[in-house]
């Protein structure tokens, strides 16, 4: 079952790869990318392309690190009030059988 977990990956990401090689060869126009504030110097479209989608990657990354953090302490705090329920309902059950005849 491992193996062919490996062989599905491999096989994506063979195909990943290989759209995006086509993606690169058919986009080899130059252009210069024009921000309201600076005029950045010409690349490929396919250069802008994959620069803008790994920003908004790192963007939306960025922008969901707060809910994760937020997430990981409530987390966290759940854990140590559920250690210490347990840590209490152990000693009340030792608590119960020294209280029995």
């Amino acid at each position: 079952m491992r193996w062919l977990k490996g062989l599905i990956m491999a096989i994506i990401l063979l195909a990943v790869l290989l759209v995006g090689i086509l993606f690169a060869v058919n986009n080899q126009q130059a252009l210069p990318l024009n921000l309201v504030w600076v005029e950045l110097p010409a690349a490929s479209l396919s250069v802008w392309l994959l620069a803008s989608l790994a920003i908004g990657v790192l963007l939306g990354m960025l922008a969901m690190s707060g809910v994760y953090l937020r997430l990981r302490a409530l987390l966290t705090r759940a854990q140590r009030h559920n250690q210490q329920q347990r840590k209490e309902l152990d000693r009340l059950r030792i608590q119960e059988m020294k209280e029995l005849p």
